[in-house]
């Protein structure tokens, strides 16, 4: 009997400290999640907040020196994904109004086998704009580094940055907080692709937050390099 006694208090002992710890976690995790969600609101608003008054149409946006066209997936045969081609679209209907006099790609090609920014280079020049009026950016691995470089590699002051709706305020708001004086006009006519628009639409809640940490943490690129004069020499062509 002392025996049975003995265990059971063991086994009630054991059992409280498996409540307790499982409600320490619970409360963890509680406080977690609503910190999350409070850092996600905040950014979010830091972000809106930003780029308001900042947001255009193509027809309506003031004009800039360069527009800075943010990479997207490339098929792998070299052909941009429709969310890229049309961003590549509003660059070359800028350029072509007179709105801008160069175009930056930036984009991903971190791996020889996958160049995001001589696939908008191809893009761009097959539909008439001059190769000479393309500069290319090839460590535009995020948003973030594409705007540091633009400013930072390429001397960038004023832009129209170009994206799609959904992830324009962000591209503005980093942008004017890196020291580029920037405007942006965003593409709404992939929403055709609504599965891939709602996922992209939805991701931009945890990259307004990555944006708030790089922003506080004033990081580099992920590759910064020299000073380099393509912009320059973009607007200085004829």
């Amino acid at each position: 009997m002392r025996g049975l006694i003995a265990r059971w208090r063991a086994w009630r002992a054991t059992h409280r400290r498996a409540v307790r710890l499982i409600r320490r976690l619970v409360l963890v995790a509680a406080a977690g999640v609503v910190l999350l969600a409070a850092a996600t609101a905040a950014s979010v608003a830091w972000i809106r907040a930003d780029a308001r008054g900042h947001v255009f149409t193509a027809a309506d946006v003031p004009e800039a020196p360069v527009a800075l066209v943010l990479g997207a997936k490339v098929e792998p045969d070299g052909t941009p994904s429709p969310f890229l081609a049309a961003r590549l679209d509003i660059a070359r209907q800028l350029y072509t109004a007179g709105k801008v006099k160069a175009i930056l790609v930036s984009g991903d090609h971190m791996n020889w086998d996958y160049d995001e920014p001589d696939a908008m280079r191809r893009w761009l020049v097959d539909r008439g704009v001059p190769a000479e009026k393309v500069v290319l950016d090839h460590a535009g691995f995020d948003t973030y580094d594409s705007c540091v470089r633009a400013r930072r590699v390429f001397g960038v002051r004023r832009a129209t940055v170009v994206t799609q709706s959904f992830h324009l305020p962000r591209a503005v708001a980093l942008c004017r907080h890196v020291g580029v004086e920037a405007d942006g006009v965003g593409d709404d006519t992939v929403r055709r692709y609504a599965g891939q628009w709602r996922i992209s639409a939805t991701r931009e809640y945890g990259a307004s937050v990555k944006a708030t940490v790089d922003v506080l943490s004033g990081r580099d690129p992920v590759h910064l390099g020299r000073r380099e004069t393509g912009v320059d020499d973009a607007l200085r062509a004829r």
